[in-house]
């Protein structure tokens, strides 16, 4: 039986040679309220477009594992309440009890490797939790990076995080951390940080390239791409390191822990940023969508003439 349901835009897409270009449901689901997430959806899905590939948003819906949402479905997820938030862990659980549940970076990752997709843009990915040396609480999402042969398009890994344990994590697993154009590695609300990338690439045909030989060498696991925001949208590492301090102490001292932190702190951050990383979010999520389609047009361009 087929695993996964193709939206009739990404089965057309498919079947003429048209980039298709992965994108998660949990910023939908769990990013932002109605109808706002609706309306950075179809923003995002309208850059990728305009790029000249196809959006194949993720998400189960009724147990349905869909590569590609219609409009409408995409408007009922929107609204949708008790959404379950995916990682590899449950996908199959929710499939099988017939549930809707929206999909994090790892399960974005298997569904789009599952439907043949190479590339998925985000927002940032998971990591590291601060203080994780007493939690263990470390994100799918490095572990999938090391085992699922996606390029995954991001800001860098979400500020909240430990980020230098994130990357060190990545390099013990062999996963390629790419920045593109710069030396800094992004720090997800801000276009640089005092780390610096252990890689650089300045164009979507060298990051089109690197993937396809990753593969034929028979590397397993996808590249992190860390794509800056644009300068003009970004809030400055000194400006919210202060927030993100604030926003972990108050999560800590609630007890709040696994899955429930992330939202958390996403949430107290933009109150206290007065809403500013909710429209720096959009902006860098537009960003990577439209960076992605640059590198899955790139990458059928060389399949196509090698």
């Amino acid at each position: 039986m087929s695993l996964v349901t193709l939206s009739p835009e990404i089965t057309k897409a498919m079947a003429n040679g048209v980039p298709v270009v992965a994108l998660e449901s949990t910023i939908i689901t769990h990013g932002m309220p109605f109808p706002q997430n609706l309306e950075v959806a179809r923003q995002v899905e309208a850059d990728i477009r305009a790029k000249g590939a196809a959006p194949a948003t993720i998400a189960v819906l009724n147990g349905t594992l869909h590569v590609g949402l219609t409009d409408a479905q995409l408007e009922t997820l929107a609204q949708s309440q008790n959404v379950a938030k995916l990682s590899r862990a449950d996908l199959a659980v929710c499939m099988a009890q017939g549930g809707t549940g929206a999909t994090t970076v790892a399960a974005t990752m298997i569904a789009a490797h599952q439907a043949g997709i190479e590339v998925f843009a985000t927002g940032g990915i998971g990591g590291v939790h601060k203080g994780a040396e007493d939690s263990f609480d470390i994100s799918a999402d490095l572990s999938e990076l090391a085992q699922t042969p996606v390029t995954v398009v991001a800001a860098g890994a979400k500020a909240i995080l430990d980020v230098p344990k994130t990357l060190e994590i990545l390099e013990t697993n062999g996963v390629p951390v790419i920045t593109y154009q710069q030396d800094s590695f992004p720090a997800f609300w801000s276009a640089t940080s005092a780390l610096k990338s252990p890689l650089r690439l300045d164009t979507a045909a060298q990051i089109a390239k690197s993937h396809i030989l990753r593969g034929a060498l028979g590397l397993p696991g996808g590249h992190l791409i860390a794509n800056p925001i644009p300068q003009a949208d970004e809030i400055t590492a000194d400006t919210l390191a202060p927030f993100i301090g604030q926003a972990t102490d108050e999560a800590n001292a609630q007890g709040i822990a696994g899955k429930d932190v992330t939202p958390f702190l996403l949430q107290r951050i933009f109150e206290l940023t007065g809403g500013r990383s909710l429209t720096a979010n959009i902006a860098l999520v537009r960003n990577n969508a439209r960076l992605a389609a640059d590198i899955a047009r790139e990458i059928g361009a060389l399949k196509s003439s090698g």
